[in-house]
Parts: structure tokens; C-alpha cells; sequence
């Protein structure tokens, strides 16, 4: 049986994968799906930064993961192919077809293999052109060695081949054989070779596309001289500290003038309207001369 990995599970990727291609942070893209920073950076390594096509537009007739787990839940316990069909709204068809092609070999029913097995199933990885035709990716090599963009060498092998279709390759096949692990015809250490020099490909974004962490953020380059220089007492810093997987974190306060230092509790998370009410009730007991300035 085929082993199975959570990037299997389209309809979490694929809203992942959507939310970066918004503009979001990692951290907030994998929270929208269920998981945290660490697993989503895993899947942008995975794909080499690419987003994965498959799962993109998932049609109504294939079975999500949440319903292959009803299915082995209902069937542990003992519900018929009909009524699972019925809480479904599924043909029982297609809940027979389920049972009999992605069950154990004893034929238990679990939702994990039999997700991993139908995943398995549904590849049919079509040959990579760099892969098949080695002339072709001898020339995209040699190019790439000179520092060539993938842009100029998707022009220049028309213009050196016109009459030889063969010979010539798209940008983003170039792209797509560089970074995705599964379509790798080219060496990975040829992406040092491109001008980026990235190991993983960046998505790219409209100016103004990325979004800031904190609404109407006011840049620390825009604070009073007399916070810069410390003079002046009074005048606060605020931080935070991320624990592990980034689901938990303290906040801190550190006068600037004498180094006096409080911790925030921040039981019920980090956002910026989370930390703030924690950040001005932990400020209400300090002296008249904190409130003043």
C-alpha cells in the first residue's frame, strides 16, 4: 500500500497554495488550513516553490479526504453503503467502487491508505520534454551554464532550430524541470546558475500585493528623536518571543531610557488585536511618568 503524506490532501494544499499566491505570510496561510508554519514551509520545499497542479480544480466526482474519513467511520460502524451514500449526497456506486478498489487486502477500510492508494492511482505523469530529449536538454544546460535567463533560452533555441519544433521549450518548463523535485530533467544545482540564485522559486506579485502583518503599521524609522536617543524615560519597545511551531509567545516591554523590562501574557495568541488590549492593560499600573509619555 502506498504510504500516506498530508501534502495528499488537495483541498488543504490547494487553499494553502491559494493564499500565498494572495499575498499572505506563510504562518497566516497555513493557519487558514488547520496547520502550522513549519508543515506549510515543508510543502513550498517539497514543490520547489512551484504550486502543485494537481488538486487545483478538483471536479465534484473525486472523494476529499474528509469524505473517505466518514466513510471508514461509518463503515467501523457497521452503516450500510446506502445510508453513507445518502449523508453524502454520493451515488452508493460510487461508495461501492471506493470500498472495493482502495480497501486493505483484508478489506478494512481506512481513510489514510485508501486516499494515499486512490492518489497513487490518479498519477499519470506525463515524460518531461527535458527528460526524453537529451539534445534538446544538453543546449538548455549549456545555456544555463553561460547565465542565460530561462527567457532567452526559450527565444534563442527558436531562433537556432526555426524548422525543428523538437528544439524548442517553454519558460516555465525550463522552470518547472529546475525546482519540481518530480519533473527534475534538469540538476537542481543549476538553479545557482540562474540569476536569482534561488533555491526555491519565489511566486511573483503585484506591486503593493503583499500584506503587512499589522494594519497601518508606522515604521520604527518614523519614531521621535528622544525614543532614538534615550533620553527621555518613558518611552517603550515592544517584541515578541515565538515558541516552538509558533503556537505559543510572550510579549515583551522594555523601557528604552533604563532598560526596565515586563513580560505580556498572551494566552489567547499573537495577532496584532490580540497583543494589543495584553500590551495596554500590562502598561495601566505603571508610574504617572510612563503614562505621560
Amino acid at each position: 500500500m502506498a504510504r500516506f503524506f498530508r501534502h495528499m490532501i488537495s483541498e488543504n494544499v490547494q487553499v494553502f497554495w491559494a493564499a500565498l499566491q494572495r499575498g499572505e505570510f506563510i504562518t497566516d496561510a497555513a493557519e487558514a488550513v488547520g496547520t502550522y508554519r513549519k508543515q506549510g514551509a515543508r510543502w513550498v520545499i517539497a514543490s520547489g516553490g512551484v504550486r502543485p497542479r494537481r488538486g487545483r480544480n478538483l471536479q465534484g466526482r473525486y472523494l476529499s479526504f474528509a469524505e473517505r474519513e466518514e466513510i471508514a467511520l461509518a463503515r467501523a460502524a457497521g452503516e450500510s453503503m446506502r445510508s453513507i451514500a445518502a449523508r453524502l449526497r454520493r451515488a452508493p456506486s460510487t461508495i461501492s467502487r471506493e470500498l472495493g478498489r482502495n480497501a486493505e487486502p483484508p478489506g478494512r477500510y481506512r481513510a489514510t491508505s485508501a486516499h494515499a492508494a486512490a492518489w497513487e492511482r490518479a498519477a499519470r505523469p506525463k515524460p518531461a520534454k527535458l527528460a526524453t530529449n537529451l539534445a534538446l536538454r544538453g543546449k538548455v544546460e549549456q545555456y544555463l551554464q553561460k547565465k542565460y535567463s530561462p527567457e532567452q533560452i526559450s527565444g534563442w533555441l527558436r531562433v537556432e532550430f526555426p524548422d525543428d519544433p523538437e528544439m524548442w521549450v517553454s519558460t516555465e518548463t525550463i522552470y518547472q524541470s529546475l525546482y519540481v523535485q518530480s519533473r527534475g530533467a534538469l540538476r537542481r544545482e543549476l538553479t545557482r546558475c540562474l540569476r536569482t540564485g534561488r533555491a526555491l522559486r519565489h511566486p511573483g506579485r503585484q506591486p503593493g500585493q503583499r500584506k503587512n502583518r499589522i494594519p497601518a503599521m508606522v515604521n520604527i524609522s518614523e519614531r521621535p528623536a528622544e525614543a532614538t536617543d534615550r533620553a527621555v524615560p518613558g518611552h517603550w519597545e515592544g517584541d515578541l518571543i515565538i515558541g516552538k511551531r509558533n503556537l505559543t509567545a510572550i510579549g515583551t516591554l522594555v523601557e528604552r531610557s533604563s532598560g526596565y523590562t515586563m513580560l505580556v501574557h498572551l494566552p489567547d495568541g499573537y495577532k496584532p488585536e490580540q497583543v494589543a488590549p495584553a500590551i495596554a492593560a500590562k502598561i495601566q499600573p505603571c508610574p504617572r511618568w510612563c503614562a505621560d509619555h
